[in-house]
């Protein structure tokens, strides 16, 4: 199905990002949600453009910005997670660290998974159907093997990335620590889920988080990560994470190669 899909899709995706970006170049309005997180025109408008396209699926679309279907209604179903404009508080800054993300869950699991990049104008996606790969915006075959990622299979560590907000001393123990092990890590800052095209091109292989995120922060990007040999790992049980849970927050976790071992 997603094959079928993906031309569509990506035409809406990049609908979406020219939107955004026409935003972005203008003095927005930010407001507050209910949970005093910032929202702006731009995510809606994104999410408007999105929303029409998914729609067509008849998969039901668990959003960021929608109305989210109660758990009893979308418990054992597939779903698309999407997340508009991930990093609205780094749009809002201007410093470019945004993107939009948009992922398939089945049975728990993210099957397929898209990142673009508005202000870096790539997309990186993939999944157990699709191929992982880098492509530029209006690409004409996104399954064109030139675009195709590599596999990861590193087993040394020498570079963490975090948000670029959330920095705890936890974090400085935690790389303190695997510096006993790997030597010298070196250390990258970033926002919203564009973490993940470091990943994959193996430019970091340690992304950790202790702070709180939601589920259409991550799940595009371990769609991907996870077809070319990368984890997402829950902190609190040692399982890869799960989606379309009853509570959409994600715990605490860390993203890796899979034969990287961490001490």
């Amino acid at each position: 199905m997603i094959k079928e899909f993906l031309p569509e899709l990506l035409q809406a995706v990049h609908a979406a990002s020219e939107e955004i970006l026409s935003i972005y170049e203008t003095d927005f309005k930010v407001l507050l949600k209910d949970d005093d997180s910032p929202v702006t025109i731009a995510d809606k408008a994104s999410n408007e453009i999105l929303m029409a396209c998914l729609t067509k699926t008849d998969i039901l679309i668990v959003s960021e910005e929608s109305e989210i279907a109660e758990y009893s209604e979308r418990k054992d179903q597939d779903i698309w997670l999407v997340d508009p404009l991930d990093g609205t508080k780094d749009f809002i800054r201007k410093n470019g660290e945004f993107c939009i993300c948009i992922s398939l869950i089945k049975n728990q699991v993210p099957v397929f998974g898209l990142i673009a990049s508005p202000v870096q104008k790539e997309i990186i996606l993939g999944g157990e159907e699709i191929p992982a790969a880098k492509i530029p915006y209006h690409c004409e075959n996104p399954l064109d093997p030139q675009y195709h990622l590599h596999r990861i299979e590193e087993e040394e560590l020498n570079t963490v990335i975090y948000s670029r907000t959330q920095v705890t001393p936890r974090i400085d123990s935690f790389i303190e620590k695997q510096s006993e092990k790997h030597g010298d890590i070196d250390r990258i800052k970033k926002g919203s889920a564009l973490k993940f095209f470091d990943l994959v091109k193996n430019a970091a292989q340690v992304y950790i988080r202790l702070w709180p995120t939601m589920e259409w922060d991550i799940a595009a990007g371990h769609a991907i990560y996870r077809s070319i040999g990368g984890e997402v790992i829950d902190l609190t049980n040692f399982e890869p994470l799960k989606y379309n849970k009853a509570d959409l927050h994600n715990p605490q976790f860390i993203a890796k190669p899979k034969n990287l071992n961490l001490l």
